[in-house]
């Protein structure tokens, strides 16, 4: 979210902060017996604990340091899409670890998981593609990578729970409302989340959220 405006020493000693007072006491909230889980929030692969506290970090992060120097008039595509794509495909072979590994077991719950994942996420990824080429008269790969990735982060937290229908209503919705605030509301605000962590995780991560 704040890439290009920040130093690396700056950037380690953010991390270790959010790491220490953000993320630690959250965890704790929602899986260690405190008041989120107590109050029925289902988080089963980290949606509330790692998207979302990273969404609105990312986005009040990005806030207070200002935009790029030729933001928003300079455009600022991704530096190599064949990385963008690679890294799109790692991540989202790699979230099946992510999700079906919370389940502590190799039984129906991981494989549910892993299902429900595989199918929100090509869900997500067609709704980012068609919503870009209704909204801009052609799809792209970016977009569609893009989408993939708010489809992960939406079906994360109801992975142990969800089923394939659930999971193409959750994968639908999250990649498009994280469409609208990547696109739409971002461009009405100004602000300049770089790599749209707050539209893609912070949102997609809501949308996912649900309680008991």
């Amino acid at each position: 979210g704040f890439a290009e405006r920040m130093k690396f020493s700056a950037m380690l000693l953010f991390s270790a902060l959010w790491l220490l007072l953000v993320y630690v006491p959250i965890t704790h909230w929602v899986w260690g017996g405190g008041w989120l889980g107590d109050m029925g929030l289902y988080d089963f692969a980290g949606g509330t604990v790692v998207h979302i506290t990273a969404g609105v970090a990312a986005l009040v992060a990005a806030l207070v340091l200002g935009p790029r120097r030729g933001f928003p008039e300079q455009a600022m595509p991704p530096h190599n899409m064949t990385m963008t794509v690679a890294g799109a495909g790692m991540l989202w072979v790699g979230w099946f670890g992510f999700n079906a590994g919370s389940a502590g077991a190799a039984d129906e719950t991981a494989g549910m998981a892993m299902a429900v994942t595989q199918i929100a996420t090509a869900a997500a990824a067609l709704t980012w593609m068609f919503a870009e080429w209704l909204n801009h008269g052609k799809p792209s790969v970016l977009g569609i990578a893009t989408g993939a990735v708010a489809g992960l982060v939406a079906i994360t937290p109801a992975s142990g729970t969800a089923g394939p229908m659930g999971a193409i209503v959750i994968g639908f919705a999250g990649s498009l409302f994280a469409f609208i605030a990547s696109t739409k509301v971002k461009k009405a605000l100004g602000y300049d989340d770089s790599l749209d962590v707050w539209g893609v995780h912070g949102v997609a991560g809501i949308v996912g959220a649900g309680f008991r």
